[in-house]
């Protein structure tokens, strides 16, 4: 598998595990999504700024999640 499609596999992962309400394993794909989305910056593969562009977005619908979680 590629770098690119690895990374878009991983997001994909989070947000599947984001919609099925589970914070455990949305807080686990979202660790491994930043690494491979990270891992693909750092090559060059895509721009620094989408890479945080991505990652915030991500962790904003984990906070999201979190926080409705307690309540």
């Amino acid at each position: 598998m590629s770098e690119r499609a690895a990374v878009r596999t991983y997001i994909k992962k989070f947000y599947k595990a984001l919609e099925s309400n589970d914070l455990q394993a949305s807080q686990e794909a979202f660790r491994i999504a930043c690494s491979k989305i990270d891992r693909s910056a750092r090559k060059g593969l895509q721009h620094k700024n989408k890479a945080s562009r991505l990652k915030r977005r991500m962790n904003a619908r984990l906070k999201e999640l979190a926080t409705a979680d307690q309540v």
